[in-house]
């Protein structure tokens, strides 16, 4: 199929681009590079690549792309609630409006497939997973505009979302400010975290398994078109401090404290159900921990903050 990415040179769409290549799609990303990123060079071997150069929210540049596209996948996003913050007009513009645009442009049969965030369930009741049918109280502009892209997806006679656990796992375009990705940082880096709040809980899932979800979203769009899924490890619905322990499985010298006072920021606190996208036959891959071992290896390699979004 003939796919158009945009943001696809980010921490997803540097592993889900080559991905998609090597099964044989047609891939073209528009990405505005922003960090000065070399990630899809690996992805310049294959001649059903193209790239380009450009802004995801000007028409003149999105629209002549849409027009030879099967299917979009809308990866370009100002991620995290950090960034959001920082600056809240690209927030908008980026996360919600050029999604809207996409949704304006595209015709009747093309398909949109995108990534949102399970962000958006905020604060979940204590004990009580959050499905699809939840009802959605993003606590940051991060979360806000991601539920009115996804809204503006699934309007659509051929939109799916996918509403993205907290990612992890190595990339070419490499992030460590993710909880489990800045966690185990710490401990190979550091040794030692001081934790806020440990109590709060959040579904993971390794990007790895966010690759193979698109993947098989392409071969089953017929049957999943129209509905939100959520996508997370199953047995991964983990407070900071249940994290902390098992990476010190791994890394017995890693210390972790929680702060006996203070507060941490980020005030999200659910555990997610994935039943909808596993009754659709789709199974994950990765484990937390296979995922921690993984990232040792890589911060055996990368020791520089520069991998971070903000």
């Amino acid at each position: 199929m003939k796919i158009l990415i945009t943001g696809g040179a980010g921490y997803v769409g540097s592993v889900v681009t080559p991905h998609l290549l090597g099964l044989g799609h047609e891939v073209t990303v528009l990405d505005n590079f922003l960090f000065g990123q070399f990630s899809l060079a690996e992805c310049c071997k294959f001649e059903s690549f193209q790239v380009v150069r450009g802004d995801c929210r000007d028409e003149a540049v999105v629209r002549p792309l849409l027009a030879k596209a099967d299917v979009v996948i809308p990866l370009a996003a100002l991620v995290g609630a950090p960034m959001c913050k920082a600056d809240p007009i690209a927030a908008r513009t980026v996360n919600q409006e050029a999604v809207e645009l996409l949704c304006r442009l595209a015709s009747r049969d093309q398909w949109i497939i995108m990534p949102v965030t399970n962000s958006g369930y905020g604060i979940g009741e204590k004990g009580k997973f959050c499905t699809e049918e939840t009802p959605l109280n993003p606590i940051s502009l991060y979360g806000t505009t991601k539920v009115a892209a996804e809204q503006a997806v699934l309007a659509r006679d051929h939109g799916l979302t996918f509403r993205l656990a907290t990612v992890f796992g190595m990339s070419p375009r490499m992030r460590v400010d993710l909880l489990v990705n800045d966690f185990v940082h710490r401990a190979v880096v550091d040794r030692a975290v001081l934790i806020f709040e440990g109590h709060f809980k959040r579904n993971f899932i390794h990007i790895q398994d966010v690759a193979r979800v698109f993947a098989f979203a392409l071969e089953n769009f017929a049957a999943m078109k129209g509905r939100p899924y959520n996508v997370g490890l199953e047995d991964a619905n983990l407070s900071k401090l249940e994290l902390c322990a098992a990476i010190r499985r791994h890394l017995p010298g890693f210390v972790y404290v929680e702060a006996p006072i203070g507060e941490d920021p980020d005030k999200r606190d659910y555990i997610v159900s994935n039943q909808r996208l596993l009754a659709t036959g789709f199974t994950t891959e990765w484990s937390l921990d296979r995922g921690i071992t993984e990232l040792i290896k890589g911060y055996t390699i990368l020791r520089n903050s520069k991998y971070g979004n903000v």
